[in-house]
């Protein structure tokens, strides 16, 4: 056999060789099923960093606007409680934007607002947020020569202030008192003076045997007590008088609680029902009752009347919706889906009747926060709060946001 005759044997017999073909394909291969899925993950990501992304931007320029056609504020003010709001939403969004990220955003927001004069000694005021956020592809999608992409957010929010002419509203509060409001924040309230510092862990059906230790935090109800407090001073600067504004409230804990503080002008029936909670809340949790009861008593035409009488104006009408759990009983009993079931139809008896709702997470789980954004009228309306000072600033947030149509010109 000649050399030349033997090398092409050898030739085809590799040819024909079908040894190792599946070890082939599988490398080649894998690399692209790893990609495909990176780049499935890393899709969701972009939808979610998007949407969380626009809704911090949202919030904040609506803040800023407010700010400066109800409180005065001046444009560097009014810039910074944009900012700030803006970091404290980004702060609360999903653990999925933030994963493998040491920042959520590029930069700080570029925030610019225009100041127009108007009839009447009014001015009008423009907001405009933009901002930016890389996304992270996982290592898988970098399989395909990328890295990163960059999703960008902008919005604007207009406002007008004068004081020739006001608007009016109404505003129910729906406030969870349920055993775990009992437990406490991480603010300290004295360093000296022991008290008793519920917890989860050291909760029971007799909290008087718990005993007192230092320091005393803060609980989570009089969070809620001092969040009040700032919504009022943002509606009593908008409505000195008290001639444009009526407020109400109902507490609740496995159902809802008497007695109500009914629909009055002003704030201070409110700060004093609220002030009155005790400092050691107890019960389960049914939000259903109060939530009902709030719809009730602003679709009432009493309450029309009650302004149209005093003011010569047809409210506006919001809800404050305040958890920190999640429903557990159902008109006294335990049964943790048909509260849920029942607060969710008072929430769309609400939407039917332009009722706004505002939703706020106090450390609240899963379940409780859904039950919030269903509830909430736009996802600008919810806010998830994780300590107190972000409690506070929701509900601050808030009073400003609804003040502003005190001060609204009407053309």
């Amino acid at each position: 056999m000649t050399k030349k005759t033997q090398g092409r044997t050898i030739l085809s017999r590799l040819l024909k060789d079908r040894f190792g073909n599946f070890a082939m394909v599988t490398a080649v291969t894998i690399p692209v099923i790893l990609a495909a899925g990176g780049v499935a993950i890393d899709m969701t990501k972009m939808v979610l960093a998007k949407a969380e992304l626009q809704d911090a931007s949202d919030a904040a320029a609506l803040a800023a606007a407010s700010a400066m056609a109800n409180d005065k504020k001046t444009a560097a003010e009014a810039k910074k409680i944009a900012a700030e709001l803006f970091a404290l939403q980004i702060s609360s969004t999903s653990g999925i934007v933030k994963e493998g990220d040491t920042t959520l955003v590029d930069d700080p927001p570029v925030i610019d607002i225009k100041e127009t004069p108007i009839q009447n000694n009014g001015k009008s005021y423009t907001v405009d947020i933009a901002t930016s956020y890389s996304v992270k592809f996982s290592v898988f999608t970098r399989l395909l020569g990328h890295s990163t992409i960059k999703l960008a957010a902008a919005s604007t929010a207009e406002s007008v202030s004068a004081t020739e002419s006001k608007n009016a509203f109404s505003m129910f509060l729906v406030l969870d008192r349920s055993g775990s409001m009992s437990f406490i924040t991480t603010e300290i309230e004295s360093e000296s003076t022991p008290c008793q510092n519920f917890t989860s862990s050291n909760w029971s059906s007799t909290p008087e045997k718990l005993g007192k230790s230092k320091p005393c935090y803060i609980p989570k109800i009089n969070a809620l007590k001092s969040a009040v407090k700032a919504l009022a001073q943002q509606i009593d600067k908008a409505d000195p008088t008290s001639e444009y504004v009526r407020m109400g409230a109902a507490s609740y804990n496995d159902a809802m609680l008497s007695p109500i503080s009914a629909l009055a002008w002003g704030t201070k029936d409110l700060v004093k029902f609220v002030d009155a909670i005790p400092r050691v809340p107890t019960g389960g949790t049914d939000s259903s009752g109060a939530f009902a009861e709030a719809v009730k008593k602003l679709k009432d035409g009493s309450e029309i009347t009650a302004h149209q009488t005093k003011n010569g104006r047809t409210p506006n009408r919001y809800i404050i919706f305040m958890t920190d759990g999640e429903n557990t009983h159902y008109k006294g009993k335990v049964n943790d889906t048909e509260a849920d079931k029942q607060t969710k139809l008072s929430c769309d008896e609400a939407r039917k009747a332009n009722i706004q709702v505002y939703a706020v997470a106090f450390l609240a789980p899963a379940r409780g926060q859904k039950l919030l954004k269903d509830c909430a009228t736009t996802p600008q309306h919810y806010f998830a709060a994780e300590n107190m000072a972000a409690l506070i600033s929701a509900f601050s947030v808030i009073g400003s946001q609804t003040a502003a149509v005190v001060s609204r010109l009407t053309k």
